[in-house]
């Protein structure tokens, strides 16, 4: 080919051969302002092994960085840790130009490539299945495979590159990030990156999470580098993503409460600000956060690490307004852990929007530690006064949960 894409030696003859999607905004509704990496990694050895490909209307900028490597024909094996197009789309084109390379995947994820990829010739790939436990002898080097099922597909897995004690995680400790950096000691938001994507992503599977940390630590793997399937390689102290991964999984917060609403007229947003005006009245850290003014990625990202939340919405049709019962829904499919809650807003001519987000907050699994505050029309000065009350009995709960953290 003659595209002009070099890969990246990340370790002796171990090459980052992905590719950067500047332009991507939007991955499975989670807003992506910062686009995205889709990294796949080629290990030089006497079997020649491909680690993930990328979306496949990008491989051809994979192929090239390979190609300055090595012929794509003499790939011996392709490991594929996970099913998810972005991951495993380009993987026809590999075969293709290399029909005896040997493909090893989980049981699910032999079936879930042969679903997706039949058109193509799965059927006359050559699979091996895999489980945790499984060696692959590569000539210099040993890959080991870990099944990490649900982190965040049911066909997942991990490698571990023995010798070299690199992980190549997949969607694991990764971040939604586009750079001309590879590692992360070279960008400076990392570990914030990481956060908003495990809040976005893999902030329901927090068991998985724990499972995962615990097969690393029974098979006594040492990790030098986590190379992930999207952002950074974690090169430069690897535990501090472990470590963090291991709070968020377990829920562990920092006094802080979020204050997260929409307005119609502005009588929920006076509301909001009283709300606010009470919590840091107590010396604890809030937020005010408009829903058609952040993106709810980032705000599911601070819920990541709050133990409070208040939600604030206007009632129309006899329920709250779209933004709200949108995010709700959003909310309730991630399932954050160990989570409060207040509800508040404004109605004209009949109520419904503070009992309809109380109820989609139970079904999420938060606690209501207050009765909502409903005002009809504007609030009057009795009205801001149980708002700041209410904001001040948030900011102490959310210290007392600190506390027992």
């Amino acid at each position: 080919m003659e595209d002009e894409y070099y890969p990246v030696e990340i370790s002796e003859n171990i090459y980052w051969v992905g590719v950067i999607d500047w332009n991507l905004r939007d991955f499975h509704a989670y807003a992506t302002p910062k686009g995205s990496s889709y990294n796949s990694y080629l290990i030089l050895d006497d079997k020649i092994t491909l680690i993930d490909t990328v979306k496949d209307h990008l491989a051809d900028e994979m192929i090239s960085r390979i190609e300055k490597v090595v012929d794509p024909a003499k790939i011996d094996y392709v490991v594929a840790n996970h099913v998810e197009p972005d991951h495993s789309s380009s993987l026809s084109r590999v075969m293709k130009m290399n029909q005896n390379a040997k493909i090893f995947a989980t049981k699910r994820a032999k079936d879930g490539l042969c679903q997706y990829y039949r058109p193509y010739g799965c059927d006359s790939w050559d699979f091996e299945v895999v489980d945790t436990g499984y060696e692959l002898d590569l000539g210099k080097r040993t890959l080991a495979f870990i099944e990490t099922p649900m982190l965040h597909w049911p066909d997942s897995m991990q490698t571990y590159l023995k010798e070299d004690r690199i992980l190549f995680s997949n969607d694991g400790f990764g971040q939604h990030l586009a750079s001309s950096h590879r590692f992360n000691d070279e960008v400076d938001n990392a570990l914030e990156e990481a956060s908003e994507y495990y809040a976005n992503i893999l902030m329901p599977f927090s068991k998985p999470v724990f499972n995962l940390l615990e097969k690393v630590e029974k098979l006594n793997i040492e990790i030098d580098m986590i190379a992930t399937g999207h952002g950074i390689i974690w090169r430069d102290n690897p535990g501090q993503i472990i470590d963090a991964y291991r709070k968020w999984a377990s829920g562990e917060t920092v006094p802080k409460v979020l204050v997260i609403y929409d307005s119609m007229w502005g009588s929920t947003e006076k509301m909001a600000k009283v709300v606010v005006e009470g919590i840091t009245s107590k010396g604890i850290e809030a937020q005010l956060l408009h829903l058609r003014k952040n993106e709810w990625s980032m705000i599911i990202r601070e819920i990541l690490e709050a133990p409070v939340i208040a939600i604030g919405s206007t009632t129309i049709n006899n329920g709250p307004l779209h933004s709200v019962a949108g995010f709700l829904t959003h909310l309730k499919g991630l399932r954050p852990k160990n989570k409060k809650a207040a509800v508040f807003g404004s109605y004209g001519w009949g109520g419904g929007g503070v009992k309809f987000a109380e109820s989609e907050l139970e079904n999420t699994g938060v606690e209501i530690v207050e009765k909502g505050i409903q005002i009809k029309f504007g609030p009057d000065k009795e009205d801001l006064k149980a708002c700041r009350e209410l904001g001040i009995r948030l900011a102490d709960i959310a210290s007392l949960d600190q506390t027992r953290t």
